[in-house]
């Protein structure tokens, strides 16, 4: 049912078990993508884990996923016997966005951009099981990278101390604790620093097409016709077998704290339990591990654009990165209490509003940049935060899938997508046609629906779109 008062927001009411009810950010046009789908079912099931407070929110490009919807928010009180479920995360943990604003505009670039492209799509490594830029020696030299993130690349000489100021948490997730990850993630994970993988990651250079908010933009760096990068990738196979080991372990653990869950990938424990806390400090490393992988893709393309467009033009500048699979421990106001909540995002980035202490001090009068990619071939946008934020101060991470990937190949072609994608101006370097189909902007939601939605209904607003000119992908 609308919530009275209340632009493109539903109330799922409590029945059964559910201990809040659920609240979906959508608009007319978008309500019936979500409702055909199993999400609200999810998110009805993410409504009855102990120690849940406020609601089960759902983002505008809310999707199906694994326990949780994609698209999800949910907040526990960590002092009230609240948990933290994997699920709540995603197996890709801290997949995020990256932008880059380059010294350049499109008329600067001209007819260079398919030597860029090349470029790129020779030195971006990507595809499943893809060596990385980073050659990491062995699983110690590793280990410090779980533990020390994009500065730990910036140590190493990939990245600068003005990039980690332009990263969520100055680009390290403290708690990281490499010893809780296992044997096997740590071997998937060696080799694969400095790469984008498969599915729905990329990179894609870009141009600033119209800015909504001009003194905002230009606070982030970003002015009409600007030439930008963004990158989207995550933590890999690390991330995955993480996430594996600790749904294994907590499903066989549950039973000593009598929980019990309406879905199996639901799996969770007390924040507060020994198998609480190895989960966030394995995850916290895998966060890390995504953030030193976007570090390091920073600087192969900096440098792709310095051998393509001249050296100036390699001074890319990093404009923010931020996660949308992520369970962090934060302070929220709960009916008028300031409690300790363990706020899991899953396709879900956050949004801080302005004045927000957690944001860097350029940043901190406007707002935390939050950026939307859209499908591929469309456009995609940088938001920024409101005041009050709500949903924990929460957004939505994409457009939103509304075709399965083996749904998108029986109804795309990867040749002729490839060619559509030429003709309309942008250059494609794709190393599987199967993976361009599965992501065809057809298997998903409107993005320019998703925003005005987000925009609407008080969640972060617009501050500039972005055209692709070029993408890179798996």
């Amino acid at each position: 049912m609308p919530v009275p008062g209340f632009a493109d927001r539903w109330r799922i009411e409590p029945v059964g078990a559910m201990r809040v009810p659920g609240v979906v950010f959508a608009s007319a046009a978008l309500l019936p993508q979500v409702a055909e789908e199993e999400a609200l079912r999810q998110v009805a099931n993410v409504a009855t884990l102990p120690g849940i407070v406020e609601a089960s929110f759902a983002m505008p490009d809310v999707h199906w996923g694994y326990g949780f919807p994609i698209g999800g928010v949910a907040a526990t009180d960590v002092e009230d016997g609240g948990i933290v479920s994997p699920g709540g995360v995603g197996f890709d943990i801290s997949c995020g966005v990256r932008l880059l604003a380059a010294p350049v505009t499109l008329g600067e670039v001209g007819a260079a951009l398919r030597r860029l492209m090349d470029r790129l799509g020779v030195t971006i490594p990507r595809g499943l099981g893809s060596g990385g830029v980073w050659h990491l020696p062995d699983a110690g030299a590793l280990r410090k990278v779980l533990e020390g993130g994009a500065r730990a690349a910036a140590q190493a000489g990939l990245g600068t101390e003005a990039d980690l100021r332009r990263c969520e948490d100055g680009g390290v997730l403290v708690g990281a604790d490499a010893a809780q990850v296992g044997e096997r993630a740590l071997a998937r994970g060696l080799h694969q620093v400095g790469s984008l993988g498969s599915g729905n990651h990329f990179l894609e250079v870009q141009v600033v097409e119209k800015v909504d908010d001009p003194t905002t933009a230009a606070a982030f760096g970003l002015s009409a016709s600007q030439v930008c990068v963004m990158i989207h990738c995550g933590s890999r196979g690390l991330g995955h077998q993480i996430c594996s080991d600790h749904v294994r372990l907590m499903r066989d653990a549950m039973a000593r704290y009598a929980i019990t869950v309406p879905d199996a990938q639901l799996a969770c424990v007390p924040v507060r339990s020994p198998e609480g806390r190895s989960y966030l400090a394995a995850m916290a490393a895998a966060a890390n591990y995504g953030r030193a992988n976007r570090q390091a893709l920073t600087v192969t393309t900096r440098a792709a654009f310095a051998e393509a467009l001249g050296t100036s033009a390699g001074s890319l500048q990093l404009v923010y990165d931020v996660s949308h699979n992520l369970a962090k421990l934060e302070h929220h106001d709960i009916g008028g209490s300031e409690r300790l909540l363990c706020v899991h995002r899953k396709g879900a980035t956050r949004a801080l509003p302005p004045g927000h202490p957690d944001l860097p001090d350029d940043l901190r009068p406007f707002g935390q940049p939050v950026l939307v990619p859209g499908s591929m071939g469309t456009a995609s946008y940088v938001l920024t935060g409101v005041v009050p934020g709500e949903a924990f101060a929460s957004a939505c991470h994409g457009a939103g899938r509304t075709m399965s990937r083996h749904a998108a190949l029986r109804h795309v072609r990867g040749a002729e997508l490839c060619r559509r994608l030429e003709a309309s101006g942008i250059a494609v370097r794709a190393s599987s046609l199967r993976g361009l189909a599965e992501e065809a902007p057809e298997a998903y939601k409107d993005i320019y629906e998703v925003v005005a939605t987000c925009e609407r209904a008080g969640l972060a607003r617009r501050v500039a779109r972005l055209r692709p000119i070029g993408v890179v992908k798996g």
